[in-house]
């Protein structure tokens, strides 16, 4: 089955940037609404933002507006997460999968798996 590969993450210090990134290989990104999600230690797997279909409509969470920008490449079949203006409780590991439906809230694991995530740390 199809996994994603996560990458771009690191330690960084508060409110600085960093840009992920989400590629699968043999896999049409293009072709598909892509989420961004978040797991902290100790807390559920969150939903950070998602970008549908070709019109590039997104969704945020509130706790990321106007911080990050989620955007696609098709050419390269890869979709970014820029983060700007990092905070401490941003530190997770970030992964990304299809996703469906309005604000995608259905996480179609069932198309291509999770990945191994990427790490970011938001410490000074």
């Amino acid at each position: 089955q199809v996994q994603f590969v996560e990458s771009g993450g690191g330690l960084v210090q508060p409110e600085g940037p960093l840009r992920l990134s989400c590629a699968a290989s043999g896999f049409p990104l293009g072709s598909y609404d892509i989420g961004w999600f978040r797991q902290a230690p100790g807390k559920e797997r969150e939903r950070v933002s998602c970008i549908r279909d070709n019109a590039g409509r997104t969704y945020y969470a509130d706790s990321v507006k106007d911080r990050f920008t989620i955007s696609r490449d098709n050419a390269k079949n890869t979709v970014y997460l820029q983060m700007n203006g990092l905070k401490p409780e941003d530190t997770a590991v970030y992964y990304c999968a299809v996703v469906r439906g309005p604000n995608c809230p259905i996480i179609r694991t069932d198309l291509a798996s999770w990945g191994q995530g990427t790490q970011v740390t938001v410490a000074s």
